[in-house]
């Protein structure tokens, strides 16, 4: 009798044990987006772009004043003139396009770092948001089918993250 009561608690207890760690779920574009940090960064990106946006527009507004007029002194100008010219206009559109270029993989990598940065400051808030709660597995809510949103810690760690920091360095 003693074997068979000693059995049922072990199953019981070992069931029961088995049944209470369930894994939590943190949706790291959120916490990207929403943060103080974060939104600070975007924000300053989406500014920077907006102005290098602008600046080649204005650029390339000159070019095709520049090419309406070569076209328009065609007529008017030695052929050899007319290519001098064309061949110049030519070159500026070829250093505005390369300059473009630039600026944008300079802003795609100005994201990329910010965002390494980010997530870099991120996991040690993780890790001592999982010792404070005794949580032994976060996984990214992307690999999450469904889950319960008691699960999910995602609120939590952007508070403790706005707290520790509100800005990152952008260049």
């Amino acid at each position: 009798m003693k074997k068979l009561f000693l059995l049922i608690f072990l199953l019981i207890f070992s069931f029961t044990n088995s049944f209470a760690e369930l894994p939590n779920f943190i949706d790291f574009t959120k916490v990207l987006n929403n943060s103080k940090a974060g939104a600070d960064a975007q924000n300053k990106l989406k500014a920077k772009f907006a102005s290098e946006t602008a600046k080649y527009k204005k650029q390339e507004e000159e070019i095709r004043k520049e090419e309406a007029k070569i076209i328009s002194n065609k007529k008017i100008l030695k052929p050899e003139e007319y290519q001098k010219q064309v061949q110049g206009l030519r070159k500026k559109v070829a250093t505005l396009q390369n300059n473009q270029n630039k600026t944008f993989r300079d802003l795609a990598n100005s994201r990329k770092k910010a965002k390494q940065t980010l997530l870099k400051e991120l996991n040690p808030i993780i890790e001592q948001y999982m010792k404070d709660n005794k949580i032994r597995l976060v996984i990214d809510k992307k690999s999450v089918l469904l889950g319960d949103t008691n699960l999910e810690i995602t609120n939590q760690v952007i508070d403790i993250l706005n707290k520790k920091i509100t800005s990152l360095n952008i260049k």
